[in-house]
Protein backbone atom coordinates (compact mmCIF):
# COMPACT_ATOMS: atom_id res chain seq x y z
CA UNK A 1 0.00 0.00 0.00
CA UNK A 2 1.46 3.58 -1.12
CA UNK A 3 1.79 6.15 1.46
CA UNK A 4 -1.11 8.24 1.80
CA UNK A 5 -0.76 11.68 0.37
CA UNK A 6 -3.32 13.27 3.02
CA UNK A 7 -0.84 13.50 5.74
CA UNK A 8 0.30 17.06 7.11
CA UNK A 9 3.91 15.52 7.02
CA UNK A 10 3.52 14.34 3.34
CA UNK A 11 1.67 17.01 2.25
CA UNK A 12 4.04 19.54 3.22
CA UNK A 13 6.92 17.41 1.63
CA UNK A 14 5.21 17.14 -1.65
CA UNK A 15 4.61 20.97 -1.81
CA UNK A 16 8.44 21.80 -0.29
CA UNK A 17 9.64 19.71 -3.21
CA UNK A 18 7.82 21.52 -5.91
CA UNK A 19 8.56 25.15 -4.61
CA UNK A 20 4.28 25.27 -4.81
CA UNK A 21 2.54 28.13 -3.23
CA UNK A 22 -1.06 28.33 -3.15
CA UNK A 23 -3.19 30.29 -5.65
CA UNK A 24 -5.48 32.21 -3.62
CA UNK A 25 -7.00 33.47 -7.14
CA UNK A 26 -7.85 29.65 -8.12
CA UNK A 27 -9.78 28.76 -4.15
CA UNK A 28 -6.49 26.08 -3.07
CA UNK A 29 -7.01 24.80 -0.17
CA UNK A 30 -5.74 20.87 0.42
CA UNK A 31 -6.88 18.16 2.53
CA UNK A 32 -4.78 16.80 5.26
CA UNK A 33 -6.86 14.33 7.02
CA UNK A 34 -7.08 10.74 5.59
CA UNK A 35 -10.00 9.84 7.96
CA UNK A 36 -12.42 12.95 6.43
CA UNK A 37 -11.16 11.93 2.91
CA UNK A 38 -12.27 7.74 2.90
CA UNK A 39 -15.76 9.54 4.82
CA UNK A 40 -16.24 11.56 1.67
CA UNK A 41 -15.42 8.68 -0.42
CA UNK A 42 -17.76 6.28 1.42
CA UNK A 43 -20.70 8.50 0.86
CA UNK A 44 -20.45 7.98 -3.25
CA UNK A 45 -20.94 4.07 -2.18
CA UNK A 46 -18.00 3.14 -5.29
CA UNK A 47 -17.89 -0.11 -6.73
CA UNK A 48 -14.78 -1.87 -8.71
CA UNK A 49 -17.08 -1.04 -12.09
CA UNK A 50 -17.13 2.78 -11.07
CA UNK A 51 -15.85 5.43 -13.20
CA UNK A 52 -15.29 8.75 -11.26
CA UNK A 53 -14.88 12.63 -12.63
CA UNK A 54 -13.15 14.80 -10.01
CA UNK A 55 -13.09 18.76 -10.21
CA UNK A 56 -9.56 20.29 -8.98
CA UNK A 57 -7.16 17.07 -7.54
CA UNK A 58 -4.99 19.57 -6.30
CA UNK A 59 -1.88 17.15 -5.22
CA UNK A 60 -3.83 13.98 -5.57
CA UNK A 61 -5.07 13.61 -1.90
CA UNK A 62 -8.57 12.39 -3.01
CA UNK A 63 -8.13 11.60 -6.45
CA UNK A 64 -5.62 8.85 -4.50
CA UNK A 65 -8.45 7.56 -2.57
CA UNK A 66 -11.11 7.11 -5.13
CA UNK A 67 -8.64 5.63 -7.71
CA UNK A 68 -7.98 3.04 -4.85
CA UNK A 69 -11.82 2.14 -5.04
CA UNK A 70 -13.10 3.02 -8.06
CA UNK A 71 -12.26 1.60 -11.98
CA UNK A 72 -11.17 4.65 -13.31
CA UNK A 73 -11.01 8.35 -11.90
CA UNK A 74 -10.63 11.29 -15.11
CA UNK A 75 -9.58 14.68 -13.07
CA UNK A 76 -9.87 17.90 -14.25
CA UNK A 77 -6.97 20.57 -13.23
CA UNK A 78 -7.11 23.64 -14.22
CA UNK A 79 -2.99 24.95 -12.73
CA UNK A 80 -0.36 24.29 -14.64
CA UNK A 81 1.82 23.93 -11.76
CA UNK A 82 -0.40 20.92 -10.49
CA UNK A 83 0.05 18.45 -13.21
CA UNK A 84 4.07 17.78 -12.91
CA UNK A 85 3.05 16.91 -8.74
CA UNK A 86 -0.16 14.58 -9.63
CA UNK A 87 2.45 12.30 -12.42
CA UNK A 88 4.24 11.91 -9.30
CA UNK A 89 1.70 11.77 -6.40
CA UNK A 90 -0.21 9.71 -8.54
CA UNK A 91 2.16 7.46 -10.13
CA UNK A 92 1.25 3.91 -8.46
CA UNK A 93 -2.17 4.49 -9.92
CA UNK A 94 -3.01 3.44 -13.59
CA UNK A 95 -6.73 4.15 -13.26
CA UNK A 96 -6.03 7.94 -13.49
CA UNK A 97 -6.19 10.49 -16.20
CA UNK A 98 -5.50 13.66 -15.36
CA UNK A 99 -6.83 16.47 -17.63
CA UNK A 100 -5.47 19.67 -17.91
CA UNK A 101 -8.61 21.98 -18.52
CA UNK A 102 -11.39 24.35 -17.15
CA UNK A 103 -14.07 22.01 -16.01
CA UNK A 104 -16.67 24.77 -16.84
CA UNK A 105 -15.10 25.41 -20.71
CA UNK A 106 -15.02 21.32 -21.13
CA UNK A 107 -17.09 19.24 -23.11
CA UNK A 108 -17.42 16.90 -20.10
CA UNK A 109 -20.22 14.80 -21.93
CA UNK A 110 -17.46 14.18 -24.87
CA UNK A 111 -15.01 13.64 -22.27
CA UNK A 112 -17.03 10.82 -20.51
CA UNK A 113 -17.97 9.25 -23.59
CA UNK A 114 -14.16 9.00 -24.45
CA UNK A 115 -12.89 8.40 -21.09
CA UNK A 116 -15.19 6.30 -19.43
CA UNK A 117 -16.48 4.48 -22.11
CA UNK A 118 -18.15 1.00 -21.37
CA UNK A 119 -18.50 1.88 -17.70
CA UNK A 120 -22.25 2.65 -16.92
CA UNK A 121 -21.87 3.50 -12.98
CA UNK A 122 -20.68 7.48 -12.66
CA UNK A 123 -20.44 9.67 -10.24
CA UNK A 124 -18.09 13.34 -9.64
CA UNK A 125 -16.81 13.43 -6.33
CA UNK A 126 -14.63 16.15 -5.78
CA UNK A 127 -13.19 18.93 -3.26
CA UNK A 128 -14.71 21.88 -4.83
CA UNK A 129 -12.59 25.31 -5.59
CA UNK A 130 -15.35 27.43 -3.47
CA UNK A 131 -15.46 30.23 -5.88
CA UNK A 132 -16.51 28.58 -8.63
CA UNK A 133 -19.29 25.88 -6.61
CA UNK A 134 -22.45 26.75 -7.77
CA UNK A 135 -21.22 27.15 -11.71
CA UNK A 136 -20.03 24.11 -11.69
CA UNK A 137 -22.67 22.20 -10.13
CA UNK A 138 -25.21 23.82 -11.90
CA UNK A 139 -23.36 22.81 -15.12
CA UNK A 140 -23.07 19.37 -14.49
CA UNK A 141 -26.90 18.97 -14.04
CA UNK A 142 -28.01 21.25 -16.53
CA UNK A 143 -25.93 19.33 -19.11
CA UNK A 144 -28.16 16.52 -18.26
CA UNK A 145 -24.42 13.92 -18.25
CA UNK A 146 -24.90 10.37 -17.80
CA UNK A 147 -24.21 10.45 -13.77
CA UNK A 148 -25.68 8.79 -10.94
CA UNK A 149 -24.71 11.16 -8.62
CA UNK A 150 -22.46 14.05 -7.44
CA UNK A 151 -20.66 13.79 -3.55
CA UNK A 152 -18.69 17.14 -3.41
CA UNK A 153 -17.36 19.35 -0.70
CA UNK A 154 -18.34 23.15 -0.61
CA UNK A 155 -18.86 26.09 1.90
CA UNK A 156 -20.79 24.74 4.17
CA UNK A 157 -23.54 27.61 3.52
CA UNK A 158 -23.63 26.61 0.10
CA UNK A 159 -24.32 23.23 0.92
CA UNK A 160 -27.57 24.72 3.53
CA UNK A 161 -28.99 26.77 0.31
CA UNK A 162 -28.98 23.36 -1.95
CA UNK A 163 -30.66 21.28 0.86
CA UNK A 164 -32.88 23.80 1.97
CA UNK A 165 -36.75 23.43 2.35
CA UNK A 166 -39.44 26.29 1.65
CA UNK A 167 -39.92 28.57 4.08
CA UNK A 168 -36.37 28.86 5.65
CA UNK A 169 -34.16 31.37 5.05
CA UNK A 170 -31.36 29.73 3.15
CA UNK A 171 -34.53 28.01 0.44
CA UNK A 172 -33.84 30.04 -2.97
CA UNK A 173 -33.52 29.60 -6.46
CA UNK A 174 -30.44 27.69 -5.79
CA UNK A 175 -32.61 25.14 -3.67
CA UNK A 176 -34.83 24.65 -6.33
CA UNK A 177 -32.40 24.07 -9.36
CA UNK A 178 -30.53 21.59 -7.54
CA UNK A 179 -33.28 20.07 -6.33
CA UNK A 180 -35.30 19.95 -9.82
CA UNK A 181 -32.68 17.22 -10.79
CA UNK A 182 -31.82 15.96 -7.69
CA UNK A 183 -32.13 14.50 -4.24
CA UNK A 184 -30.07 17.13 -2.12
CA UNK A 185 -28.90 16.22 1.20
CA UNK A 186 -26.04 17.01 3.70
CA UNK A 187 -24.08 14.07 4.54
CA UNK A 188 -21.29 15.51 6.65
CA UNK A 189 -19.77 18.67 8.34
CA UNK A 190 -15.63 19.44 7.62
CA UNK A 191 -13.98 21.57 10.59
CA UNK A 192 -11.31 24.35 9.00
CA UNK A 193 -8.49 22.65 10.58
CA UNK A 194 -8.23 19.66 8.19
CA UNK A 195 -7.02 21.76 5.50
CA UNK A 196 -4.09 23.58 4.43
CA UNK A 197 -3.95 26.83 4.11
CA UNK A 198 -7.55 26.88 7.04
CA UNK A 199 -10.20 28.33 4.73
CA UNK A 200 -12.37 31.49 6.57
CA UNK A 201 -15.29 29.10 6.58
CA UNK A 202 -16.48 25.49 7.63
CA UNK A 203 -17.27 23.31 4.66
CA UNK A 204 -19.51 20.28 4.38
CA UNK A 205 -20.45 17.35 1.91
CA UNK A 206 -23.07 17.27 -0.31
CA UNK A 207 -24.55 13.87 -2.07
CA UNK A 208 -26.89 14.71 -5.09
CA UNK A 209 -28.36 12.05 -6.44
CA UNK A 210 -29.77 12.67 -10.04
CA UNK A 211 -33.59 12.13 -10.19
CA UNK A 212 -34.41 9.60 -12.78
CA UNK A 213 -36.76 11.98 -14.36
CA UNK A 214 -37.28 15.90 -12.50
CA UNK A 215 -39.17 16.85 -9.50
CA UNK A 216 -41.74 18.04 -11.37
CA UNK A 217 -43.21 18.51 -15.26
CA UNK A 218 -42.73 21.25 -16.51
CA UNK A 219 -42.58 22.59 -20.25
CA UNK A 220 -40.03 24.86 -20.60
CA UNK A 221 -37.19 24.75 -18.27
CA UNK A 222 -35.66 27.69 -18.88
CA UNK A 223 -38.95 29.78 -18.33
CA UNK A 224 -39.32 28.08 -14.77
CA UNK A 225 -35.84 28.49 -14.11
CA UNK A 226 -36.86 32.45 -15.17
CA UNK A 227 -39.66 32.28 -12.64
CA UNK A 228 -37.77 31.13 -10.02
CA UNK A 229 -34.84 33.78 -10.13
CA UNK A 230 -37.53 36.37 -10.39
CA UNK A 231 -39.40 35.51 -7.65
CA UNK A 232 -36.01 35.88 -5.30
CA UNK A 233 -35.24 38.68 -6.66
CA UNK A 234 -35.12 40.83 -4.03
CA UNK A 235 -36.37 38.51 -0.91
CA UNK A 236 -38.28 40.71 0.86
CA UNK A 237 -40.85 41.49 -1.72
CA UNK A 238 -44.17 39.73 -2.58
CA UNK A 239 -44.16 37.30 -5.46
CA UNK A 240 -46.14 39.67 -7.41
CA UNK A 241 -43.65 42.79 -7.13
CA UNK A 242 -41.10 40.83 -7.63
CA UNK A 243 -42.46 39.45 -10.79
CA UNK A 244 -44.07 42.39 -11.87
CA UNK A 245 -40.24 44.17 -11.48
CA UNK A 246 -38.44 41.14 -13.04
CA UNK A 247 -40.03 39.92 -15.93
CA UNK A 248 -39.85 41.60 -19.20
CA UNK A 249 -43.09 43.65 -19.38
CA UNK A 250 -43.83 43.02 -16.73
CA UNK A 251 -45.45 46.23 -15.12
CA UNK A 252 -47.71 46.07 -18.06
CA UNK A 253 -48.52 42.81 -17.36
CA UNK A 254 -49.34 43.31 -13.85
CA UNK A 255 -53.27 41.67 -14.91
CA UNK A 256 -52.35 38.66 -16.27
CA UNK A 257 -49.50 37.95 -13.32
CA UNK A 258 -52.21 38.38 -10.93
CA UNK A 259 -54.64 36.42 -12.71
CA UNK A 260 -51.60 33.52 -13.40
CA UNK A 261 -51.26 33.92 -9.35
CA UNK A 262 -55.02 33.54 -9.05
CA UNK A 263 -55.28 30.53 -11.47
CA UNK A 264 -52.91 28.23 -9.16
CA UNK A 265 -54.41 29.18 -5.75
CA UNK A 266 -51.06 31.09 -4.74
CA UNK A 267 -51.73 34.38 -2.62
CA UNK A 268 -50.07 37.55 -4.84
CA UNK A 269 -48.81 38.37 -0.83
CA UNK A 270 -46.40 35.71 -0.32
CA UNK A 271 -42.88 36.24 -0.89
CA UNK A 272 -40.72 33.67 -3.32
CA UNK A 273 -39.23 31.42 -0.32
CA UNK A 274 -42.73 30.25 0.56
CA UNK A 275 -43.33 28.58 -2.17
CA UNK A 276 -43.17 24.86 -3.17
CA UNK A 277 -41.08 23.71 -6.51
CA UNK A 278 -44.38 22.07 -7.38
CA UNK A 279 -45.94 25.52 -6.96
CA UNK A 280 -43.54 27.20 -8.98
CA UNK A 281 -43.93 24.79 -11.53
CA UNK A 282 -47.66 25.44 -11.86
CA UNK A 283 -47.12 29.31 -11.52
CA UNK A 284 -44.98 29.04 -14.65
CA UNK A 285 -46.64 26.55 -16.63
CA UNK A 286 -49.80 29.34 -15.74
CA UNK A 287 -47.12 32.38 -16.94
CA UNK A 288 -45.90 30.74 -20.41
CA UNK A 289 -48.13 32.01 -22.67
CA UNK A 290 -48.08 35.58 -21.43
CA UNK A 291 -44.29 36.50 -21.67
CA UNK A 292 -43.85 34.05 -24.92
Amino acid sequence: MNKDIATPVRTRAILEKYGFYFKKSLGQNFLIDTNILNRIVDHANLTENTGVIEIGPGIGALTEQLARRSKKVVAFEIDQRLLPILEDTLSPYSNVEVIHQDVLKADVGAIIAKELEGIEDIMVVANLPYYVTTPIIMKLLEEKLPIRGIVVMLQKEVAERISANPGTKDYGSLSIAVQYYTVAETVMIVPKTVFVPQPNVDSAVIRLTVRETPKVAVEDEDFFFHITKASFAQRRKTILNNLTSQLPGGKEKKEQILQALHDVNIDPTRRGETLSIEEYAQLSAALHSAFQ
